[in-house]
């Protein structure tokens, strides 16, 4: 639907009175995160790349580049209007296809690269058979596409691994490949998601070591070959590089001091490694997709202190109405409740020994409407408490009681009722909607009133 006849809609009305299920993001919150992503990088002078596929967060400052990422040739395909009112503001942008290219894109991409010009289009290769996909894309869009080789350093679900034969095999035939004016060879990239599964304050920070050593290893085949060659080794996903808002990247430790916790020497060992890259000549970037909105799954990982991320921080509720009470045949201790599901069917890792202990719900009800719910506390995912999205199936979302039966009286419910629940994956959830309900937290006394939509990209 168009977005000038879905803001006649839906604007100025509560979100007590819009058809349910509603995908609602609070634009306050988002703002804030933003802020504090952008800050992070900014302090330590990395390259920032915004991974769009559930929002855009660019900044605001005129001199900046523009550097994005995208997961489907749709969103690439729409975005490109916006970069070109960018440039038109003499701002350098540049588009990153963040899967590895393949055979059908290449047709889907050339009029992209053709609109941006040299230098607006990367593209990322993790296998050989792919680099003949960069000649065709270069002859067909006028501009040899800027490309990024993928690196695995333990997520397995692409990339190749540094340290092999097929590594530096694979760097040898980009450098052809660059030589003969096929390409562009920009850099090293990597995306790990082992670091959703930490459950410490600020362990993420590991996790990012471990993709900066991942990056460094293949540049550093490409450096013997091409000494002076520029390379860009990017790193990232939303826990790893949001704790680099760690409060001690802000001030630099005094010479000879001791940490005090683990963090602060983690936050060390990573400010060293940084310097370290950085004096190599190696232009260091970030990238990251669900900071902006943050979920349950970010919650769960304790990328960060809860002064830095907490219940108040989750940007994005699915709005959902209970259509029915009753209590369960399985577990007749506990209530339940049936609303329409439209949330991902993604649970938390389940750490807990033994299993089953653990947070492995698929949303948590907020205390919005719901007088009494609990909020997930320091201890979350270990403990938790309140109702939960316990249950699902195709149609069926079963709200189920974690903690004492008892307890249940605090937040009671009723047919009719409106909740809205924080997924675990905001990305996810948000590819089953087709448009965002914007309300703002900082209008005080009207928190649930809708003051815009904004339509989502949907499709490959």
């Amino acid at each position: 639907m168009a977005k000038d006849l879905l803001k006649a809609q839906y604007v100025g009305k509560s979100l007590y009175n819009v058809p349910t299920p509603a995908l609602v993001l609070d634009l306050a919150k988002v703002e804030a995160n933003c802020n504090l992503m952008l800050g992070a990088a900014q302090r330590l002078n990395l390259n920032w790349r915004a991974h769009i596929k559930t929002h855009k967060a660019i900044g605001d400052k005129s001199s900046t580049p523009v550097n994005l990422a995208v997961s489907t040739l749709a969103e690439a395909e729409n975005i490109v209007p916006l970069l070109k009112e960018y440039q038109e503001s003499s701002r350098k942008v540049n588009l990153l296809f963040a899967f590895p290219i393949y055979s059908t894109c290449v047709d889907r991409l050339a009029p992209i690269s053709a609109q941006l010009g040299p230098g607006g289009l990367s593209v990322m290769v993790d296998h050989p058979d792919q680099i003949k996909h960069l000649t065709a894309l270069a002859s067909k869009s006028g501009n040899p596409p800027l490309v990024f080789l993928k690196v695995n350093c333990g997520s397995d679900r692409a990339g190749v691994v540094p340290d092999t034969p097929e590594c530096n095999s694979l760097i040898d035939k980009l450098l052809v490949s660059e030589a003969v004016g096929c390409c562009e060879f920009m850099g090293v990239y990597t995306h790990t998601s082992q670091s959703y599964d930490t459950r410490s304050d600020w362990e993420a920070l590991e996790y990012l070591g471990t993709e900066f050593g991942a990056v460094y290893r293949a540049a550093q085949v490409v450096r013997k070959e091409r000494p002076d060659h520029p390379l860009i080794i990017a790193v990232g996903a939303s826990p790893q590089v949001t704790s680099l808002q760690h409060p001690g990247f802000s001030e630099p430790a005094p010479a000879c001091s001791t940490p005090s916790t683990p963090s602060e020497a983690l936050v060390n060992k990573m400010s060293n490694l940084i310097s370290t890259l950085k004096a190599e000549n190696l232009t260091l970037e970030a990238h990251a997709g669900v900071y902006t909105t943050l979920d349950v799954q970010q919650l769960a990982s304790h990328a960060r202190s809860s002064d830095y991320l907490n219940s108040a921080a989750l940007a994005l509720t699915v709005l959902v109405e209970v259509v029915s009470l009753g209590t369960t045949a399985t577990r007749p201790r506990r209530s339940s409740t049936a609303a329409p599901w439209p949330l991902a069917r993604e649970p938390c890792k389940d750490k807990g020994s033994p299993p089953g202990q653990h947070y492995s719900a698929w949303g948590l009800v907020s205390p919005w409407n719901c007088g009494g719910q609990p909020v997930p506390g320091l201890g979350f995912p270990a403990e938790h408490e309140g109702w939960e999205v316990g249950r699902v199936t195709q149609e069926h979302g079963i709200l189920t009681w974690a903690g004492r039966p008892e307890e249940q009286k605090r937040a009671p419910l009723y047919v009719g009722q409106r909740l809205r629940v924080w997924p675990n994956h905001a990305c996810i959830t948000g590819a089953q909607h087709g448009w965002y309900l914007i309300v703002d937290s900082r209008n005080r006394g009207r928190e649930d009133e809708i003051v815009d939509v904004w339509p989502r990209w949907s499709g490959w």
